[in-house]
């Protein structure tokens, strides 16, 4: 969890924080984005039956702010919605990465919101389900953003 709770810091910087002076500042996130990715097949936990309080996003007002300010050039872009159907006519989706980064981001304060005030075991459990429904496709479509942009 120690690793996982890095990476995430590691990440978050980028929504907590305005106009940060990091050398790098897109390879850095795009190697801590990999690391987490990484992190999602090794996801283990006892279910935690408690009852506990929500996460309050309200807590974190200024994140897309704060990512804007950090990769001002993070845009709207294309995407291919049904590109598993080869002989179909495309479906294009438009994309936009600051929203991308900003929800990975509330996810990953989540994660690490639940460890410090729920338990650890709460914490993989939503990693492993916020993950494969919703921080997942942010992810590859952010990665592929910055791709693109190369």
């Amino acid at each position: 969890m120690k690793k996982l709770i890095s990476i995430i810091e590691d990440i978050v910087k980028y929504g907590l924080n305005p106009n940060l002076e990091i050398e790098e500042k897109k390879e850095d996130l795009e190697k801590c984005l990999v690391q987490f990715y990484a992190c999602s097949f090794n996801i283990e936990y006892i279910f935690d039956e408690n009852d506990y309080e929500d996460f309050d996003k309200s807590i974190f007002p200024e994140i897309r702010e704060n990512v804007r300010s950090n990769f001002p050039d993070f845009d709207f872009y294309h995407s291919i919605l049904n590109n598993s159907k080869i002989f179909e006519k495309l479906e294009i989706g438009t994309g936009d990465a600051n929203d991308d980064l900003s929800d990975i981001i509330y996810d990953l304060l989540e994660i690490k919101w639940r460890n410090e005030n729920n338990s650890e075991s709460d914490a993989l459990w939503f990693f492993e389900l916020i993950f494969r429904s919703h921080t997942q496709q942010h992810l590859i479509d952010l990665l592929n953003f910055m791709k693109s942009k190369n």
